[in-house]
């Protein structure tokens, strides 16, 4: 069965987890906080606090505020805010970066500072694809990635969270050339790739044949879990 295309993943988020009755929303590991920001513009009642652990990316964050939009220095493992005081909790392609034997200990955060009913909005790359093959040329996240669906699978076994629903779906990313894909996946602020000369020319070669006259076009795979926090 072919798994339905979403383009904007906000579309989704909003499906699951209403804005009018959850207002108040805590992001973990925002990055620039693009989809908090477009929830935001389009949601004006909701406010979020956004933690991002990168000191790059939050001075970044700091210099570019937004209505609503509050941000915080910290990693899901140490969230530095009081119990119960979100409605809802969004990780979008975050939880595999938690350190591995930190991921128990942030979902635990999360249900700490969610109030009782509150949900949780977890998204997660599936380890497959044309994109992924490139990708794992310097930045093989196998087993990061597989340690976030078992974290998430003994947060619910523990009877702290019930998954609501799970689903899986594609979403499809662009690249202009090469030179954009290279600044946007190997010169990131949170991870030091720092390739040499032999290793980017394999990357650089498994990527070019995707290419075509208006760019590089892949379809990423993609699967979400929503979790309701138990009393």
């Amino acid at each position: 069965m072919n798994k339905p295309l979403i383009e904007d993943e906000l579309s989704l988020l909003t499906a699951w987890i209403d804005p009018a009755s959850h207002p108040s929303i805590i992001e973990l590991g925002c990055g620039a906080a693009h989809v908090s920001r477009k929830l935001l513009l389009s949601h004006p009642g909701c406010a979020v606090t956004a933690l991002e652990v990168d000191e790059r990316q939050h001075a970044k964050n700091l210099q570019n505020p937004a209505p609503g939009l509050r941000f915080v220095q910290a990693g899901a493992q140490a969230i530095p805010l009081a119990d119960a005081s979100f409605d809802a909790a969004i990780m979008l392609k975050s939880l595999h970066h938690v350190p591995l034997d930190l991921m128990d200990q942030a979902l635990g955060q999360v249900h700490r500072v969610l109030r009782p009913g509150g949900l949780l909005y977890v998204s997660e790359p599936v380890f497959a694809g044309p994109l992924n093959e490139v990708m794992r040329l310097f930045h093989d996240e196998e087993l990061v990635r597989a340690a976030a669906i078992a974290a998430l699978s003994r947060a619910v076994a523990s009877g702290a969270w019930d998954q609501v629903v799970e689903q899986h779906f594609e979403m499809p990313v662009h690249y202009r050339d090469f030179a954009e894909f290279e600044q946007r996946m190997i010169a990131v602020t949170f991870v030091d790739h720092r390739l040499d000369s032999q290793t980017l020319a394999k990357v650089r070669e498994r990527f070019e044949p995707h290419m075509t006259p208006t760019g590089a076009y892949f379809m990423r795979p993609m699967r979400v879990n929503l979790l309701c926090r138990q009393g």
